[in-house]
């Protein structure tokens, strides 16, 4: 736990360092639909799942401080752990992700409102629970479905992995624009040295 807490900063920090003039990239690595709802003003996004396949060249491509943030700070975590796996260093999670940030008064960018892709998922699993619960009333095996989503849900947290939510993020409300283009997405970042 201690290791993970060392790579976090906390909001007010990355306000200060984006106001520094030492070279920082913050890297969006939720959807890209949520990114289009509200992201860090000068970020760029990098969808977990690409960055996931690309991070040897995202690696190659920043050689200086860099923030990684989604929603909450789980999957920037994940993300962290990856490119450190390929070797890059300076890596930061921005611990509570992008709705601290503007909670501290950081600069967002809003678009189209959507629901947070975690949202979503606590909706969806509620109302499954739910339903299994109620339907089960009137036929008993219908408390299997609670069962099953309480049970996902617990391998979900041990594993820190969430099979619904990559579900609910191929939705078509979960989409913005159309697929991204890997190779124009990591052009977009900046290169190293520059």
């Amino acid at each position: 736990m201690g290791a993970a807490r060392e790579h976090t900063v906390d909001p007010q920090t990355l306000r200060a360092w984006m106001d520094a003039p030492e070279q920082l990239t913050v890297i969006d690595v939720r959807s890209p639909a949520e990114f289009e709802t509200v992201h860090i003003h000068g970020s760029y996004n990098v969808p977990l799942p690409l960055l996931g396949e690309h991070a040897a060249q995202v690696a190659d491509r920043i050689d200086h401080r860099t923030v990684l943030v989604c929603q909450s700070g789980v999957r920037a975590a994940d993300a962290r752990r990856r490119l450190a796996a390929v070797g890059m260093g300076d890596l930061h999670v921005l611990g509570g992700g992008v709705p601290a940030f503007e909670r501290v008064g950081g600069e967002v960018v809003r678009g189209r409102a959507r629901w947070a892709l975690e949202r979503q998922v606590r909706l969806v699993a509620g109302g499954l629970v739910t339903a299994g619960v109620l339907g089960s009333l009137w036929k008993r095996p219908l408390v299997a479905l609670a069962g099953a989503i309480g049970a996902g849900l617990t391998v979900s947290a041990l594993t820190d992995t969430c099979a619904m939510g990559r579900l609910l993020s191929a939705l078509p409300y979960n989409r913005a624009g159309g697929a991204l283009d890997p190779a124009l997405t990591l052009d977009a970042l900046p290169r190293a040295g520059s």
